[in-house]
């Protein structure tokens, strides 16, 4: 089913959560992020392994890049860097890192966003995922390029 990238999204359980990373796998473009928020062991990682799979291979080693800060990947049809802003002290250090080259390059994941006090690129879905009982809600904000777009999703 297509599905507008918009809205809330019930995640019952680890498989639902990658099958959203792998929906939105399809839609991401180059110059756009997927930006994660939401508490430690929402899913934000779970979310962020699957979707770099679909672009790369099933096998992809991902790992979490909380004290790399970055990670990069070369997909098929297109690389994304994967950021964990977690221990970042200021935007500046985000933009040190490389995340306007990444976007130039490919398209950015960036998981505690709100790091970047308001520096967001332009063109990105804010994913605010958030634990209820034994699974997950996904709520879906688009900005820029993102308004109005579509991706196949079955939960």
């Amino acid at each position: 089913m297509i599905s507008e990238a918009v809205g809330d999204f019930r995640l019952d359980d680890e498989a639902a959560t990658s099958a959203l990373g792998a929906a939105l796998a399809g839609a991401l473009r180059i110059g756009e992020a997927i930006c994660l928020t939401g508490p430690l062991g929402a899913g934000k990682s779970t979310l962020a392994r699957a979707l770099i799979r679909s672009l790369t291979t099933p096998t992809e080693d991902v790992p979490s890049p909380t004290f790399t800060l970055v990670q990069f990947y070369e997909g098929a049809a297109l690389s994304v860097a994967h950021f964990d802003l977690y221990r970042l002290t200021s935007a500046d250090e985000a933009y040190e890192i490389g995340l306007d080259e990444a976007l130039e390059d490919g398209a950015a994941l960036i998981e505690w966003p709100e790091r970047l006090e308001g520096r967001l690129p332009p063109d990105r879905l804010d994913i605010e995922i958030t634990i209820e009982g034994d699974g997950r809600r996904a709520r879906l904000t688009p900005s820029g390029a993102w308004e109005g777009r579509g991706f196949e999703f079955r939960s």
